[in-house]
Parts: structure tokens; C-alpha cells; sequence
């Protein structure tokens, strides 16, 4: 039997943060190195992210490290309805997901949905280079995952 998402490389680490700039200090700290830039999670026009399946204007502010073997990602999501502010409410900080990348992100997406792993949200990148998708996998597997695919 093969992998449904056709992968077992763990390529991101994403955690849900009270304040990215706080926790990007103290990671950058942690690391000895310089902190990485806050980046925005894009314009809505390219975004264009739906959460449970309605159109949502859904932000974040995002910090990204790179280590030699996995990316950690710091989200720190704004007040309105998303997966990010749905875990951040519920756990408080911490996990958010685990990230593959992927090709055919919306097939997998499909697929996923029919064996009992649900989408919560989906968008583009803010830059519109390729698109993500959280999948709730929390059921079976006890955790999120994301899709990361790049165009």
C-alpha cells in the first residue's frame, strides 16, 4: 500500500503563537542567530483562502527558520475565523501542524476527504507561487498536516 499524500518527508514544523515577534526573539535566541523578518500572509486577491469551506479574508503574521533538516514556522493569526485562531483558542500555543510537500495538492485534498481526513483551510501563498492546505487528521492520527505545493 503506498502513501496517499505520496511522501514521508516532514519538510515544516508549524506552531500557533500569542505574538510571532516575542516568539521569533526567543527561538532566534535559542538558535544564536539574527531573527527572521515577520512576513504577512499576502493580499486576500491572491490568497483567496477558504476555511470549512467558505470564502474567508482569514491573516496572519508568519516567521520562518531554517534548519538543516526541517523549516519551523511561527503563526500568529489574526481574530477572524481560521484553522490557525481555531488551535491557538482551543490548545493555546504550540503545534499547529506538520508540513509535506506535495504535487497535486488539490487531488490529495480530494482523496483525503473520502478516506476521513477533512480540509479545514486551503489558500495561496501570499506571493501566489503555490497554494497549502491544512488537513484535520487529528481523529487517527492525532495531529494536522499540511500540503504544501509549489507551482
Amino acid at each position: 500500500m503506498g502513501s496517499v499524500i505520496e511522501t514521508n518527508v516532514v519538510c515544516q514544523i508549524g506552531l500557533v503563537v500569542n505574538d510571532v515577534e516575542k516568539t521569533g526573539q526567543a527561538f532566534a535566541d535559542f538558535f544564536g542567530i539574527e531573527r527572521p523578518e515577520i512576513a504577512d500572509s499576502g493580499p486576500d486577491e491572491i490568497v483567496k483562502a477558504e476555511v470549512y469551506g467558505e470564502r474567508s479574508t482569514a491573516s496572519c503574521k508568519m516567521m520562518f527558520f531554517d534548519t538543516p533538516t526541517v523549516q519551523i514556522e511561527l503563526i500568529e493569526p489574526d481574530e477572524k475565523p481560521s484553522a490557525w485562531r481555531d488551535i491557538l483558542n482551543e490548545k493555546g500555543e504550540g503545534l499547529h501542524h506538520i508540513a509535506f510537500q506535495v504535487k497535486d495538492a488539490e487531488g490529495k485534498i480530494k482523496t483525503l476527504g473520502e478516506k476521513g481526513f477533512p480540509l479545514m483551510q486551503k489558500g495561496n501563498y501570499g506571493n501566489g507561487s503555490g497554494m497549502y492546505a491544512y488537513i484535520d487528521a487529528r481523529k487517527d492520527l492525532k495531529l494536522i498536516f499540511e500540503l504544501l505545493e509549489s507551482f
